[in-house]
């Protein structure tokens, strides 16, 4: 884990550390996730897959523990039970909603894996209970539409177009913000509503002719997971990065988290459609094969922890990259700490434990909000919308390389 104090210390307006988000507080946006999203959702999954009465079981018993018991330890045949019991103890035996949200919605997924037989022998092994909304999204008219547009990015200069599919990275899943960047409406919304932009940093440390490695950090599966090839194939092409790694979930989590088959379906989608994307699809292919996009999974992108405390393995793999870029809200917060800071605490105290220089592309989905200027949160604030937790706002934020300590 990071050196605690030396964070604190270079946190300046906030010394002390803030408190960590829970579920307790009505009325909070974390609090309506635990008490409306996970019980609409096991609905959902109950509705997606024909499972038998002791999935039937396990789904109710599930959503009865949420809402009116305590949370309950992982049974005894699971494989990783001695981890959750390391990292849950604390909260075994009380209320749901007082769990920090962070490891809450993490054990609900792995919770929810449990229920439908994802972990056990048996014919449900290995399905993703997600998989039916992943791929109606994914075959659905949005994408298609997303995907004729990119033929509109074809004639544009290369820093207009890696501008154009970089914001369409950023945005994921709002469609009416996909690949569309070349249009002044649009991307005018766009830039009105950054909260924070690094942009230009981060293309700083993508210079042409680039040597490195970038290390990207999925979020979503679907119409997020495309355009992230999109920009992926764009930074290959134009030499500014040699080879990327692609980190993804290693199994089903958070609803459209991404996973190695998500890649497949989304580059197969891609290779299918006519025009720009089917070129870029072929091209995403052939470097999935010959090693310049290599697909990578840890067992800590499904853990309830923060980067700060990610393994000395993982840590390494990223250290070596040239940047990391880190996409979507779950990310973001894993990465900053999931707490209640004061929106100008400057992102780069928060995350200098980071190995190496990191990028996070986040659309705003929770209360999570760091790196702000005075004058932008005076706008937000009096703007009277949900700007933290309505994905109608983003945030580009860039910590450069670490400088290196001197040893004592």
């Amino acid at each position: 884990m990071g050196d605690t104090r030396a964070n604190s210390e270079a946190l300046g307006a906030a010394p002390h550390l803030s408190p960590v988000i829970t579920c307790r507080e009505h009325g909070s946006f974390a609090h309506g996730v635990m008490a409306e999203r996970h019980p609409e959702l096991i609905g959902r999954v109950r509705g997606a897959f024909p499972y038998g009465p002791r999935q039937h079981r396990a789904l109710d018993e599930l959503l009865d523990e949420i809402l009116h018991g305590v949370v309950e330890p992982l049974g005894r045949e699971s494989p990783d039970r001695e981890f959750w019991a390391e990292h849950g103890e604390a909260h075994f035996g009380r209320s749901w909603f007082d769990a920090p949200f962070l490891w809450a919605e993490s054990y609900f997924y792995r919770r929810l894996l449990g229920a439908v037989g994802y972990f056990t022998d048996g014919p449900w092994r290995g399905i993703d209970p997600f998989a039916p909304f992943k791929r109606a999204e994914l075959h659905g008219e949005t994408v298609e539409e997303e995907l004729r547009s990119l033929d509109g990015l074809a004639d544009l200069p290369a820093e207009a177009r890696g501008e154009a599919l970089l914001q369409a990275s950023l945005w994921g899943n709002r469609a009416d913000l996909g690949f569309s960047g070349g249009a002044a409406s649009t991307a005018g919304e766009a830039v009105h509503a950054l909260v924070a932009d690094d942009s230009a940093a981060l293309w700083a440390l993508l210079p042409p002719g680039s040597p490195g490695t970038v290390a990207v950090i999925a979020d979503n599966a679907g119409r997020e997971l495309i355009p992230d090839l999109v920009l992926i194939d764009h930074l290959l092409v134009r030499g500014r990065a040699a080879r990327v790694v692609l980190h993804v979930k290693p199994a089903p989590y958070y609803v459209s988290d991404a996973t190695t088959a998500d890649v497949v379906d989304c580059a197969r989608r891609l290779c299918e459609a006519p025009g720009q994307a089917g070129e870029i699809g072929a091209r995403i292919w052939a470097a999935m094969s010959d090693g310049r996009l290599d697909v990578r999974t840890h067992p800590f992108f499904c853990a309830p922890l923060p980067y700060e405390q990610m393994p000395e393995d993982l840590r390494a793999d990223l250290d070596a990259a040239a940047v990391t870029i880190l996409k979507g809200d779950l990310n973001h917060r894993r990465l900053v700490g999931d707490r209640l800071w004061p929106p100008t605490t400057p992102f780069a105290a928060l995350t200098d434990h980071f190995p190496g220089a990191v990028a996070s592309l986040r659309t705003l989905k929770s209360d999570v909000a760091v790196g702000l200027s005075p004058s932008a949160l005076e706008r937000l604030d009096a703007s009277g919308r949900a700007w933290r937790t309505s994905g109608t706002h983003a945030s580009v934020q860039v910590r450069q390389r670490r400088a290196q300590r001197a040893t004592p």
